[in-house]
């Protein structure tokens, strides 16, 4: 390609014009470098943190926890680290530690384009030398001139200072979790060696903390984030060649004990606070925490001490009755919010059950909590209370025959009740107060799978993910939630439909009293208040829990609005008790932390005692609040709709039919179909129908004929 003399004249000189700026803007930078004094390396390893985070409740008074009061640091040289600790540090925070002068040209460059694209993930482009500077010299304060100051004073710093002499001021000051600071401090704590004893496994999993402490604690609710981290750390040593191929190969598989951790007798309410210190790393970075912030919390200290005492009081029978090691506890207040209480477990200082472990945070399937969720929606739709829906043997896979009504083998789908035994009609109220599945999944298919998790995610379960994962088994808890969430989620429920994302802060002030945050509720209606009111009304029906419930069940509570959802999965791995008035929303769980079984039972066994007595003492703290009016069933709706299902079908005999015979499942206080069977799930609703009544002649005098057994169909299984 030939150029005009013209168009080369001007290429020639935009060339000169970018290399002269950029000879300026390196003569210019290293003026700077030249003119910045030297930071003194030798009084980083003294450093004393003068200033800790302190906790507090919601009051402001009472001191949860003083973050850096005892802070643990023991400083040796680079000679007494293991060389396995100091290259799993370098495999996975700085690859080129021994390499570059300071900076990462291109991580530098890599993290800039990633901070200007809209919506793009912050990269962090620091070497360990930056890191040095960043931690010790400089403030958390977010700045272009800031960050050109970083990258000067590593510069200078390299050009003082051996590589060897960083790395040492590095390890010996990055914090470990908790007070911990420095490696030694870090492998006394958590392995009960010295640091120049780390092995290879060890000095992985210390290495794959550094990047968010809190957050990787091997005592919090992530271990299997700090898990995978680990792997990651090993897999980064051997493709550096840090590690042979049988190292690498007998190490992946090496279980690490970490030692219990010790009882920390300063310390109210440790779940949350350890909660709330992982927030605050993550809004302000791990400086933060020594810098003398003072925070005030959402929790109810009193209302907390209540709660950890009855569920360690509760644990011995609940191991002895029902092998459950673990209890969690989480109370919310509707209108805000605010966690009032977080109990992550039976007892958070045991040695044996893995206390630390915050199970408020774990991901666990959720049963039959999951169920109102599908009810709202569905009388969003145009369904009501009462409602008749029928609790019969049901095949739900249309690549099964509508006659499978007992094969469960795929793609086969005919779910049982946890009892084992069908009821016939139910209405909404009846079928849901006593969580039959059957009716459930009815509902389900009803309003649709993508519709229900639109809605759940929209109340704050965002943990369930893709709806196609699941099909009809989300009703029953084929997802996952954490405890926190689903009591928010119900939360909304108490609070009119109006739903208040859980937080745990109230406000944060630095060391000279700037208010860096305040709390301001930010409310969202994600559900009709009439449609929360009707919910409410289902859910404090105590007589429609009979007979899965006497009437004077610990789920009751005489003289106040108490709405309540039990909720056990199908192999017992989990059970729990949301309840809630328009005062306090309180969420309890049972089970074990490696997701063994428990005994069979239902979670009013397992868990209705111990959510009594907290719920029991809440109701002393809070104000005496009671439901909005439900409004009244229309007569002009349906009859199926009303309650009434004994009513002449098209032919004038009055039969048993399914919802779908009577009502368009998108619009059901409209006309009834002209052509019910068109429906996919129709022949399968009323062949159940017709064959439960066949065996029980007795409760219906009209005479029904049990079909002719249909062909399995061939369409896609729901």
């Amino acid at each position: 390609m030939h150029l005009k003399p013209r168009a080369r004249h001007y290429l020639l000189l935009g060339i000169l014009t970018v290399s002269g700026i950029g000879f300026l803007g390196a003569g210019a930078l290293l003026l700077i470098i030249a003119g910045t004094p030297t930071p003194d390396i030798t009084s980083f390893a003294n450093r004393q943190v003068a200033q800790s985070t302190k906790i507090y409740d919601r009051t402001g008074q009472v001191l949860l926890y003083d973050y850096n009061r005892d802070a643990k640091r023991d400083i040796v040289p680079l000679s007494d680290i293991s060389p396995n600790a100091v290259e799993a540090t370098i495999a996975i925070e700085d690859s080129s530690f021994y390499e570059h002068g300071g900076i990462r040209i291109a991580s530098i460059i890599r993290a800039a384009l990633a901070d200007l694209i809209p919506g793009g993930n912050t990269q962090g482009g620091s070497t360990i030398t930056q890191q040095v500077v960043k931690n010790e010299i400089l403030t958390n304060t977010r700045s272009i001139s800031r960050k050109v100051r970083e990258w000067v004073l590593a510069i200078k710093m390299e050009q003082v200072y051996s590589k060897d002499q960083i790395l040492e001021t590095y390890l010996n000051d990055i914090p470990y979790g908790g007070t911990l600071y420095g490696i030694e401090a870090a492998s006394e704590t958590y392995f009960g060696i010295p640091a120049k004893d780390l092995d290879l496994a060890q000095s992985a999993y210390l290495a794959a903390m550094v990047q968010a402490p809190s957050y990787y604690s091997p005592y919090g609710a992530n271990r299997a984030a700090l898990d995978a981290r680990e792997q990651l750390v090993l897999d980064r040593m051997h493709t550096l060649g840090f590690i042979s191929d049988a190292d690498y190969a007998s190490v992946k598989t090496e279980q690490v004990a970490f030692a219990p951790n010790g009882r920390t007798t300063t310390i109210i309410a440790p779940h949350f606070v350890f909660y709330i210190l992982n927030q605050l790393e993550e809004q302000y970075g791990q400086n933060a925490l020594v810098s003398g912030l003072k925070v005030t919390t959402t929790l109810d200290a009193d209302l907390q001490t209540h709660a950890e005492s009855i569920i360690k009081d509760a644990a011995p029978t609940l191991l002895k009755n029902d092998n459950a090691s673990n209890e969690a506890m989480v109370a919310i207040q509707p209108s805000t919010g605010e966690i009032l209480a977080m109990v992550g477990s039976s007892d958070f200082f045991s040695t044996t059950t893995d206390g630390q472990y915050n199970a408020a945070l774990a991901l666990r399937q959720p049963g039959s909590t999951m169920k109102p969720f599908i009810y709202s929606l569905a009388l969003e739709k145009g369904y009501t209370r009462d409602t008749v829906v029928f609790d019969t043997p049901t095949q739900f896979s249309t690549a099964c025959a509508p006659s499978d009504i007992t094969s469960t083998t795929p793609p086969c789908y005919a779910p049982q009740n946890y009892d084992d035994k069908f009821r016939g009609p139910m209405t909404f109220e009846t079928a849901l107060a006593q969580s039959i599945n059957v009716p459930a999944i009815k509902v389900l298919y009803l309003v649709g799978i993508q519709n229900a998790i639109n809605l759940a995610e929209n109340m704050g379960l965002s943990s369930l993910g893709d709806a196609n994962q699941y099909g009809l088994t989300l009703v029953l808890g084929g997802g996952e939630v954490r405890l926190l969430d689903l009591t928010g989620a119900y939360a909304a429920f108490a609070d009119g439909g109006v739903k208040n994302t859980p937080t745990g802060i109230l406000e944060v002030d630095d060391a000279q009293g700037n208010v860096l945050e305040k709390y301001t509720p930010n409310p969202t209606q994600v559900l009709p208040q009439n449609i929360a009111n009707d919910m409410n009304a289902m859910l404090s029906d105590n007589p429609a829990r009979v007979p899965e419930y006497t009437l004077d069940s610990p789920l009751h509570f005489p003289g106040y609005d108490v709405a309540v959802k039990t909720g056990t999965t199908d192999d017992t791995r989990d059970a729990w008790v949301i309840g809630y008035t328009p005062s306090i929303t309180i969420g309890t769980w049972a089970g074990n932390n490696d997701n063994t079984p428990m005994v069979k039972s239902i979670a009013g066994m397992i868990l209705a005692p111990s959510w009594h007595d907290i719920m029991a003492y809440a109701l002393t703290k809070y104000p005496k609040t009671y439901f909005g009016q439900a409004d009244p069933i229309s007569t002009s709706v349906p009859p199926m709709l009303q309650g009434k299902w004994q009513v002449p079908d098209a032919s004038g005999v009055i039969a048993p039919h399914s919802l779908l015979y009577w009502t368009n499942k998108n619009d059901p206080q409209g006309p009834q179909p002209q052509n019910p069977s068109q429906d996919p799930q129709f022949n399968y609703w009323e062949y159940g129908i017709a064959y439960w009544y066949a065996q029980h002649p007795e409760l219906f005098s009209g005479g029904v004929q049990l079909p002719v057994p249909l062909s399995a169909a061939s369409s896609t299984a729901y």
